[in-house]
């Protein structure tokens, strides 16, 4: 005798289970066939859980909470020890830290510090970061469509994208001078080329058919970058954008550190050898607060530009 059979499956779904119903329907060779239910109840997997909109900003809140109550006791239990402690200065010690570079003016100057260095430093920075785009976008596109021009261009990209720009910072200031044009070359020589490579790869990875029927339309090769691979990476372009913020104010404050008279890294490094850390801390989150604005900024520019296509990080849902 032969059993042989074939299931049906309903899925039923609710707030913490799902369970499926099956009919199995068993035949024996030759006779009449009956029906067998089965049930079976699976746990709901963790990889289809998706927190709330407020439990995801707890979520992502928690961390810095975290963080925070680990600082303050440990600068409690630091000036219980010693009440002139300066490494970690104490609530009180920060808002007067805060007071005096946000406030008061300089009285060398007469300016008031934080928005002088700030001013500075986004200069530089909107400087590095326009000819980064500027550059990676062109230059992106020429590689990923013209064959002879990504041969004798695309090497050396992927060299010099290999390089630590630290490394060759001394020979910016040998070549460029001390001035600004120094930093803001090595903000495009440390994003630029990631940016081309990563444009180079989305034109790479566009369907060839475009291509072929955009061609056979009589499209020229201008239309073609124009009107059908300009479009579809201008996306990814503010992606790799975002991508870059960290390693552009890196390079930034780095330049700023070695030399320059103001600027956010400038005014860190020197305070540095005086222990102000009420001042230094406050800058360290000045420029994480200005980095992160940045960066929801280009998102919510890739949300408005492009409402039909998620951006890197929607699928988390990220605050």
């Amino acid at each position: 005798m032969c059993l042989y059979g074939a299931g049906k499956i309903l899925l039923h779904r609710n707030s913490a289970w799902r369970t499926a119903i099956c009919t199995i329907t068993l035949k024996k060779s030759g006779q009449g066939s009956w029906h067998t239910p089965c049930i079976s109840t699976v746990m709901k997997r963790a990889i289809n859980i998706r927190p709330s909109k407020p439990l995801g900003l707890l979520l992502a809140l928690l961390p810095f909470v975290i963080a925070a109550a680990f600082y303050v006791s440990a600068s409690i239990a630091r000036h219980a020890e010693n009440e002139n402690d300066r490494l970690l200065p104490d609530m009180t010690q920060l808002l007067d830290g805060i007071h005096r570079v946000a406030l008061e003016e300089d009285k060398r100057t007469g300016d008031i510090i934080l928005w002088t260095d700030t001013a500075a430093s986004l200069r530089r920075l909107a400087w590095g970061v326009g000819i980064s785009a500027t550059s990676g976008l062109l230059f992106g596109i020429m590689t990923g469509m013209f064959p002879l021009f990504r041969s004798s261009f695309a090497p050396p990209v992927a060299i010099l994208s290999l390089i630590p720009p630290m490394a060759i910072l001394p020979i910016l200031f040998v070549m460029c001078g001390l001035g600004e044009v120094s930093k803001v070359v090595l903000i495009v020589l440390g994003i630029a080329p990631v940016i081309i490579r990563d444009m180079q790869g989305r034109v790479q990875d566009l369907p060839h058919e475009q291509l072929i029927k955009a061609q056979s339309l009589g499209a020229s090769s201008w239309q073609i970058a124009v009107r059908v691979v300009l479009p579809q990476v201008l996306p990814r372009l503010l992606d790799a954008l975002r991508l870059s913020l960290g390693a552009a104010w890196l390079f930034l404050i780095s330049a700023e550190a070695i030399a320059a008279e103001d600027g956010l890294g400038y005014r860190i490094f020197l305070l540095r050898r005086y222990l102000a850390m009420d001042v230094i801390l406050p800058y360290v989150a000045w420029i994480t607060l200005l980095a992160w604005l940045m960066d929801r900024s280009l998102r919510a520019l890739h949300r408005w530009a492009f409402p039909w296509l998620r951006s890197t990080d929607d699928a988390g849902d990220a605050p």
